[in-house]
């Protein structure tokens, strides 16, 4: 049987990016294809349009969310669509590699930041591994952001969403990073201390299979259970739990 295309909607206040993205897709090779479901020109739009599609049955896997449009803006409807639609993950793209609204939207909720410059290549690959449960940061902010990502975050926990403590990686409380990272490490097998170590330098799921000897499909589905015993979204926000316990 062959699989669905993955569904793509589109959200940017300018038509002529939003139909370049949408050519990219539709015309891209491999095996797995996308669709182009929808495309909104602001945050409200976007969330009108999700809500519509949802009831269609055809809700998008993933949204390319521009940051800076007039209205609602990328970061208030990133952080909404993280919290009603459970099961969609949000791209942001921006013009500026430390955009601080991109910043903050990532803290939202969204599972990638791409720069608008990126070459269609790399577009095409950031939907498919965010459609797969992966993770995505543009290189040339990937260490940065994290990094501010960390230091703006308050001492306890949250659940990768909206800033509210999660079960296990919420549990740490005071100051102290080495106390933080203890609890963080408790909720983990030794394999999955391992894995998780090596989310937080940013490695692929291919290059921990290499690194520890498994299997790419073994790797996902202990990522898998090391996001779901620490109550995070997904990479980018158990590479930020990482900082935050000092385990990086």
């Amino acid at each position: 049987m062959t699989e669905r295309p993955i569904r793509v909607a589109i959200v940017d206040d300018q038509e002529l990016i939003r139909t370049g993205f949408a050519l990219i897709l539709n015309t891209a090779a491999g095996d797995r294809g996308f669709e182009v479901v929808g495309q909104a020109g602001d945050g409200q739009e976007a969330l009108d349009l999700l809500a519509s599609l949802e009831a269609e049955g055809r809700v998008p896997d993933v949204v390319l969310m521009d940051v800076r449009m007039p209205g609602m803006n990328g970061i208030e409807a990133t952080g909404l669509v993280a919290r009603r639609f459970p099961g969609v993950r949000v791209i942001v793209l921006t013009t500026f590699d430390l955009d601080e609204y991109a910043v903050e939207a990532i803290e939202a909720g969204a599972s990638g930041f791409l720069l608008k410059d990126a070459r269609a290549a790399e577009l095409v690959a950031a939907v498919r591994a965010v459609a797969d449960g992966d993770a995505v940061m543009a290189p040339s902010v990937t260490q940065r952001l994290l990094v501010r990502l960390a230091e703006s975050r308050p001492v306890n926990g949250r659940d990768g969403r909206d800033g509210t403590a999660a079960d296990g990686a919420g549990g740490a409380s005071g100051t102290d990073p080495a106390a933080r990272g203890s609890v963080v490490l408790e909720e983990l097998t030794d394999r999955e201390q391992e894995v998780f170590g090596l989310i937080a330098e940013g490695l692929s799921n291919a290059e921990i299979g290499e690194r520890l000897f498994l299997s790419e499909s073994t790797v996902k589905t202990h990522v898998g259970r090391v996001l779901t015993k620490l109550g995070l979204r997904d990479r980018v926000h158990a590479v930020i739990l990482a900082y935050e316990a000092g385990l990086r």
